[in-house]
């Protein structure tokens, strides 16, 4: 069978990604070879790339793969007819909805944009989805849970970054719908469009016929693939980074109220973290940043990292993703400010 350009191009960007990730992987299995005084030798910098990239992937294929499968039951199990009937008629009556329903579920930023994306091609409008991107990924039990863990001795931070996270969720929905109502922002890709691709050759999509449990599955595994690519390809630009980037420059201007909140910031979008683990790293920078950086760092980076501003310029058209990107990194700066002249 005769395949065009887009299939040939979208098979050679899987093929170049799951190259990446086998090498990255050989490489951390055969780090002696390449250290000094072993077979051959590279620059510790690019171990430390290696180290890195590996750490953020095995970080977030576990919630990937969450990610997709609720993707998937929501594909199989959920009806568009559903969907509308839940969601409340009036624009701005769904927005505090959409911010607790985000307090239910245990998905961090790495698993929520496939479920969002599922749930807006569903019919959930788009600044309910906007809500609940970027109050799931910090509002959720497990997150909670570790945040309590890491600042026990001082709720201060607790308190702030989920009260804030809350009221900033409902705000960032508010601005977006302001900005693009209802209108369709997310791209369509070139597998759907085609009907097939990597993930689409290896798995015939299943009949009407099957079950729910097997559609589930077919699912899953298209979504997989279609997310896998972006997800390697945003943990390398962020180890690159998190190698390569001077953090004592960053430190150094890090000393005022405003600076600092921009240097966390900046340190939660580049180190790409988890956010069911970054309280504990947020936590090491007590000693040095204030209170309300370091609320910054926790409530900026799930909202909005490297890694998932691959994933979001991927499946969402331009001109939403980089106004998002503002509407989120003013409101998040705009508010710590306010917080710290006030309160903190």
């Amino acid at each position: 069978m005769e395949h065009t350009p887009s299939q040939l191009n979208g098979w050679m960007k899987d093929a170049l990604g799951i190259l990446l990730l086998f090498t990255f992987v050989i490489l951390f299995f055969s780090m002696d070879l390449f250290k000094d005084g072993g077979l051959f030798t590279l620059p510790s910098s690019w171990l430390n790339v290696n180290t890195i990239f590996l750490g953020i992937v095995i970080e977030a294929v576990p919630f990937i793969l969450l990610g997709v499968f609720i993707s998937a039951l929501i594909q199989v199990y959920v009806s568009e007819d559903t969907i509308q009937r839940y969601v409340p008629k009036k624009a701005y009556a769904a927005l505090l909805p959409a911010a607790m329903l985000g307090a239910i579920f245990p998905i961090c930023e790495c698993a929520i944009i496939p479920v969002v994306r599922r749930l807006i091609k569903k019919g959930m409008p788009l600044h309910v989805g906007v809500v609940f991107l970027v109050a799931a990924p910090i509002l959720n039990p497990v997150v909670a849970a570790s945040t309590y863990f890491a600042f026990r001795n001082d709720l201060t931070v607790f308190y702030t970054r989920f009260g804030l996270a809350f009221v900033l969720s409902i705000i960032i929905g508010a601005i977006l719908y302001t900005i693009f109502k209802n209108s369709d922002q997310l791209k369509v890709q070139k597998d759907e469009l085609l009907g097939n691709g990597m993930a689409a050759a290896a798995t015939p999509s299943p009949k009407p016929q099957s079950s729910g449990i097997k559609r589930t599955v077919y699912h899953a595994a298209d979504e997989f693939f279609l997310m896998g690519k972006f997800l390697i390809a945003g943990a390398f630009i962020a180890a690159m980074f998190q190698t390569f980037l001077d953090r004592s420059l960053l430190l150094a201007i890090g000393s005022s109220d405003w600076a600092s909140t921009g240097v966390m910031m900046a340190f939660a979008f580049v180190l790409s973290l988890c956010s069911e683990a970054d309280a504990f790293v947020a936590a090491s920078f007590g000693s040095m940043f204030t209170t309300g950086s370091i609320a910054a760092f926790l409530v900026y980076g799930p909202m909005l990292d490297l890694k998932n501003t691959i994933m979001l310029f991927a499946f969402f058209k331009t001109k939403f993703v980089l106004i998002f990107m503002s509407v989120v990194t003013v409101t998040v700066f705009t508010s710590i400010m306010i917080l710290q002249l006030f309160i903190l």
